[in-house]
């Protein structure tokens, strides 16, 4: 009697034995090709067994791709995402009427034959001599087993796809030596359960995991008998035997499968005539892939982390890599997103701006000290219907974002206060300020030439009554323009780009900052995102973190669990803690008594700048407390909406200011996020008031900033450059459009001078 393994079947010599044996009628049963001449079946054979020697010997099992599931920051689900929704389970975990019925249906002989079922292949090839034609093939489940390793590891990949499913002698040869190896390193229940994995059972679902909850909302333990034989009959043709598509077609392939497990012992006849009278008892749930399922509005941050992953080397040297984990998955990803900071963001979101409104809203809240994205939303929602978009506005375009961000406006001038204060000039500083003036020509750059105002360019302030002199604390808390040039004219423009780079403060579209006097009022287009992430620079006391949206990942590789690198928060200086506490003093001012009164928390420490472009196309405001930062933009995606005469959220606005709308959601969205969190204190410093000498202007808080807009001549907000002479005051950019400016929902702005295009 023939020695046989743990696992069923012959011995690794014996089967290599009966495959030369069989090599020829082998060879005519491929995936269902026959070969019926005799002179094609020699020169099979003899190919086969040249084949077969030169076959590599070890076939390493793929790994299997799975769900992803993104969690928050507390371990609550956000979305799970697949390139195919399977998990894997073991066979202790799989009803035994399952196992019973794919092994009757697909392979009755299962446990009886090795890798190949001679018996099976010579039925195979007689059957199809009667009937001319191609009629019955001859694969085992572990032969099956084998081509679905293939197909795995093809991935999406059509090309590949189509070479491992090919109907080609050398594939089946391939197939046979590989399905010995697996007899031998597995056994017959492995095989089953690895076969039971990786099965594709249609609508979306593979493996049986998928398939049971796919169709009857339940996992494959709880399987009953006509279900698990419905399931079981999928499997040969999952488009042909669908039940959501074809009842009666698959009624009559489950009855099929129920005779034939009467047939070979696995149950009665008398159980099997009463499973065929039952109903298919379906209870179909959708998929629910990927991150346009995901909750509380956080698909736009459920984007970004698959961009972080797919994108940052610490996942794979090369994006092939880096796409290859991501499509197997079964990944758990903890992420920074915190639910109550995330449910405040989408609310306030929701409670100010509407989804059918003409502009939109973004908004980002950043840990100071950590870098952490705890919440990131927006006004229009995730998908591809109207009204809605796939663009995420807090970020930047290689991340998913508009093409260059959006003109900030005056929540640039602190940047530009704290590289002052870092080149040794006081809080108190004062300078001219007239209501307007020339740009200062010429103005030192980083490199060796200086910028010169060849156009005669001016700038002015939001209203006539706005002259200095001032000193920086009033200056900041009214916005005023034309200080904040001339501090530039002082200091040279490279102080203020070493400090944007500290800061990390690029443009939408990931270059560096132009070195123009523009850039003090806010004139390139930046991110929520980048933002947030600065001015929670000022909140630590002038430690700049990066961004990071994972906090950790493990993987699942067979039976066991790994963890995977993640990117870390890298923080270093960006400036001394004298620089940035005073500049959370100043900027607390904003807050007390300037533009930026209607955001101001009441309960805690809170500093902040508000900011309105050109033609108030754009409005922001960006703040923080110690312990949290946050940056909320409002207008349109394609930069063509002004916000004058405007409904947002179904309030009217005659002009709209970056301490109106964004202040306010900015506000709702802070308190719920702080909500029972600590309330810890800034290390604010003196700065005394200057003299009084006269009243220099209206200090009304919302007349001025970027709020700042020239409402006498149409010109400028937020230092918006005009051309004098000629009688006119025409504006005019010195920093030309981008090609291809405007591209559509996903697009920012970039223009000069806070003057959008």
């Amino acid at each position: 009697m023939p020695k046989k393994r743990s696992g069923g079947g012959l011995s690794p010599f014996q089967q290599a034995a009966k495959f030369l044996g069989v090599s020829v009628l082998a060879g005519a049963v491929m995936a269902g090709i026959a070969l019926p001449a005799a002179g094609a079946l020699g020169l099979a054979a003899k190919g086969s067994v040249q084949s077969f020697d030169e076959i590599p010997d070890s076939l390493k099992s793929p790994q299997l791709s799975q769900r992803t599931t993104i969690l928050d920051s507390e371990g609550g689900q956000i979305a799970t995402v697949y390139s195919r929704d399977r998990t894997v389970v073991d066979l202790k975990d799989i009803s035994p009427y399952m196992q019973k019925a794919i092994v009757a249906i697909e392979d009755s002989r299962f446990y009886e034959h090795g890798a190949i079922d001679l018996k099976g292949v010579l039925r195979a090839l007689n059957q199809n001599a009667q009937s001319g034609g191609v009629s019955q093939g001859a694969s085992t489940l572990t032969q099956q087993l084998v081509k679905n390793y293939f197909v795995e590891e093809a991935g999406d990949d059509p090309t590949k796809v189509a070479q491992a499913t090919q109907q080609t002698l050398g594939r089946k040869i391939r197939e046979l030596k590989y399905a010995i190896q697996l007899e031998e390193k597995l056994g017959k229940k492995k095989i089953l359960e690895n076969y039971l994995n990786i099965t594709f059972f249609g609508e979306q679902a593979y493996g049986i995991e998928a398939a049971a909850q796919r169709y009857f909302s339940k996992p494959a333990k709880k399987l009953n008998l006509q279900e698990s034989a419905l399931l079981a009959g999928i499997v040969q043709s999952p488009s042909r035997y669908d039940p959501v598509n074809d009842e009666a077609e698959a009624t009559k392939r489950r009855n099929t499968v129920l005779q034939r497990m009467a047939e070979t012992n696995d149950i009665s006849q008398a159980e099997a005539n009463k499973a065929m009278k039952a109903p298919l008892g379906l209870k179909v749930s959708k998929p629910n892939n990927g991150c346009i399922t995901a909750v509380e509005g956080a698909a736009f941050f459920c984007k970004y982390v698959e961009k972080v992953f797919l994108s940052d080397p610490v996942f794979g040297e090369t994006k092939e890599e880096r796409a290859k984990i991501w499509n197997q998955g079964g990944l758990t990803i903890r992420t920074t997103l915190d639910p109550q900071a995330q449910e405040s963001v989408q609310a306030s979101l929701k409670d100010h701006v509407n989804q059918t409104d003409k502009v939109t809203a973004a908004a980002t809240l950043v840990e100071p000290g950590t870098g952490k994205i705890v919440g990131m939303g927006q006004a229009t929602p995730y998908g591809y219907g109207k009204n809605e978009t796939e663009y995420n506005y807090s970020v930047n375009y290689a991340m998913g974002g508009s093409n260059f961000g959006f003109p900030t406006g005056s929540t640039f001038k602190p940047f530009v206060a704290a590289a002052a204060l870092e080149e040794g000039r006081p809080a108190t500083q004062e300078y001219a300020s007239p209501y307007e003036m020339d740009y200062p020509s010429p103005v030192q750059r980083c490199s060796t030439e200086p910028y010169v105002n060849t156009r005669g360019e001016t700038v002015e302030n939001e209203a006539e009554s706005e002259v200095g002199p001032y000193q920086m604390k009033e200056a900041m808390a009214k916005s005023v323009n034309t200080y904040f040039v001339q501090m530039i004219s002082d200091i040279g423009l490279c102080p203020v780009v070493n400090m944007t780079d500290k800061l990390h403060v690029t443009q939408g579209n990931g270059e560096k900052l132009p070195e123009s006097p523009s850039i003090a009022l806010g004139a390139v287009g930046l991110s929520p995102l980048t933002m947030a992430t600065a001015y929670a620079s000022f909140a630590a006391r002038g430690m700049y973190c990066t961004p990071v949206a994972i906090d950790s990942i493990t993987q699942k590789v067979g039976d066991k669990q790994k963890s995977l690198d993640v990117p870390k928060s890298t923080c270093s200086r960006a400036m001394s803690e004298k620089t940035a506490d005073t500049v959370n003093t100043l900027l607390s001012g904003v807050i007390d008594s300037g533009t930026g009164q209607a955001a101001g928390l009441t309960d805690r420490a809170n500093a902040g700048k508000t900011g309105t472009t050109d033609s108030r196309k754009n409005a922001w405001f960006v703040g923080y407390t110690p312990n949290l930062a946050g940056a909320v933009w409002v207008g349109s995606a394609t930069q063509k909406v002004e916000m004058e005469n405007i409904t947002i959220g179904g309030v009217w606005h005659d002009k709209v200011y970056g301490g109106q709308v964004p202040g306010p959601i900015w506000k709702d969205a802070m308190t719920g996020a702080l909500d029972g969190k600590d309330s810890p204190s800034f290390n604010l410093v003196n700065i005394p008031d200057p003299p009084k000498e006269k009243d220099k202007g209206n200090d009304d808080g919302d007349n001025g900033d970027d709020d700042n807009g020239n409402g006498n001549n149409g010109g400028l907000i937020d230092g918006g450059l005009t051309t004098t002479g000629g009688g006119g005051t025409t504006p005019t950019p010195t920093i030309s459009l981008p090609e291809g400016f405007i591209q559509g929902q996903g697009d920012g702005g970039n223009g000069n001078g806070g003057r959008d295009g």
